[in-house]
């Protein structure tokens, strides 16, 4: 459970980024790309509009962190999830942009049991299993927040892409969603759970764009 202690007298805004990773052995893992740049450049919007901020950041970020920002780092699914479970306070809003694993390996056939596979034992057999994941979680985490998550899809049309979005809106109890790719096209929509879109077209404009969403604190 959050921790309900005082964190500031500000709202306090959780931003995740970056990708996660799941091992293989002890030096290997899978892992999905992802900068940390958007997650970067929404820290410091929040933090320039009132917020006081904690960024959740993959280790295997690429992108500068943010400066002057409380920056938590995490690797797998799991660990994120612990970093919510100990943060100071209670956000106001969560902006769920990290690149979570989607897989995780169940078993290996060919070299079970060792911390560091050896590459002349030949081809290996990877089976791997859906991964737990974080954002349909965060409702009964943090039930008041405004949250918000990210729907990134390459496959199939713009329609398409939207309506897995609202999918999302709805099965995670979402407050807004946050839809990108090659198969939404150009730039980001902003997908409320009435069907509304804010179009914009580059990072820095969905930062400013999604910082006047959450509403005020009290």
């Amino acid at each position: 459970m959050l921790s309900s202690s005082l964190y500031s007298l500000k709202p306090l805004a959780v931003v995740t980024c970056g990708p996660a990773s799941a091992p293989i052995d002890s030096v290997r893992r899978i892992t999905n790309f992802a900068t940390g740049e958007i997650g970067s450049i929404l820290s410091q919007a929040l933090q320039v509009a009132g917020w006081d901020v904690i960024c959740l950041r993959g280790e295997g970020s690429t992108f500068p962190a943010p400066e002057g920002i409380d920056v938590r780092v995490f690797s797998t699914n799991d660990s994120l999830a612990a970093l919510f479970q100990s943060l100071p306070a209670a956000p106001k809003a969560i902006f769920h942009a990290a690149a979570l694993c989607d897989f995780q390996v169940a078993s290996i056939e060919g070299a079970a049991g060792m911390k560091k596979i050896p590459t002349r034992d030949g081809a290996l057999t990877l089976h791997l299993e859906p991964a737990p994941k974080i954002l349909p979680r965060l409702r009964e985490w943090v039930p008041q927040a405004f949250i918000v998550g990210w729907k990134y899809e390459l496959d199939g049309d713009r329609p398409a892409a939207l309506a897995k979005g609202a999918a999302q809106i709805r099965e995670c109890r979402t407050d807004a969603c946050v839809v990108n790719g090659t198969s939404y096209g150009e730039g980001f929509g902003i997908l409320l759970p009435d069907g509304s879109l804010t179009e914009v077209a580059d990072k820095r404009g969905l930062a400013a764009a999604l910082v006047d969403y959450p509403p005020a604190a009290t």
